[in-house]
């Protein structure tokens, strides 16, 4: 089997998921690059191969479970195992005037939407690679995750934590509890799993508003990505260090 490390970077056709890739690829994976929409998928590979990272296309619909079995069987052919998975995809769900999600006005269609993607769909995904990933000598997965997901912070009036997201935040939040819950059923083994947050950046998600770059975001999920042999597991990072549930 070849001594190449296989990554997959779900949502990675733009945003932080395509500079994860960049990363990546950099240091020398082979990245399988996941997203819907092939038009923009192959559009993102193109431009990986020509900037030298060794990328191949993953049709993938998180929501989907045939096409996350799909996925799992391409990589297969492509690969034959996964050392690193970072579930980058995500959705913020419908929001009001000043990106706002009242709790008590919600569309309760709104909520599970985004709950679809971002926690059910990061399951769906995961534990379709696991075969794969248990080939691994040291497999990494990483739940990219936000800063808004700290109940912590969310609870402290003194800390700006941004507008009221009754659909996203709780999302997170619950993204970061099944984190930790992998992270208890793979205890004793070289499974290392973690939630990156990339903190407030400048895409297409949060309106292009934002005072970090893409490649900035994508930092701290890379370092999680290549944590060593016995790193750490079940916590949840910033570009500072831990940051409280």
């Amino acid at each position: 089997m070849s001594e190449t490390k296989i990554a997959l970077v779900t949502g990675a056709n733009k945003g932080i998921g395509y500079e994860i890739t960049v990363g990546l690829g950099a240091l020398g994976y082979r990245v399988g690059v996941g997203a819907r929409d092939e038009a923009r998928r192959e559009s993102a590979v193109e431009k990986l191969r020509a900037a030298g990272v060794d990328a191949f296309a993953v049709a993938l619909d998180v929501t989907g479970d045939q096409s996350v079995t799909d996925a799992a069987e391409l990589i297969e052919r492509q690969a034959g195992r996964l050392d690193v998975l970072v579930n980058n995809a995500g959705i913020s769900g419908e929001t009001g005037p000043g990106w706002v999600q009242d709790p008590t006005t919600l569309d309760l269609d709104v909520v599970r939407t985004v709950v679809e993607t971002n926690v059910i769909g990061v399951i769906r995904v995961t534990n379709a690679m696991l075969p794969l990933l248990r080939r691994s000598t040291s497999p990494r997965i990483v739940n990219v995750s936000s800063a808004v997901a700290s109940l912590t912070r969310q609870a402290d009036p003194d800390i700006e934590i941004g507008p009221i997201m009754a659909a996203y935040s709780p999302s997170k939040s619950f993204l970061n509890a099944v984190t930790v819950q992998y992270a208890r059923q793979f205890a004793g083994t070289n499974i290392l799993i973690n939630a990156a947050c990339p903190g407030l950046v400048a895409t297409d998600f949060t309106g292009f508003h934002g005072p970090r770059t893409p490649e900035q975001g994508a930092a701290t999920a890379i370092r999680l990505a290549t944590l060593p042999d016995g790193g750490p597991t079940g916590s949840f990072f910033e570009d500072d260090g831990v940051i409280p549930w």
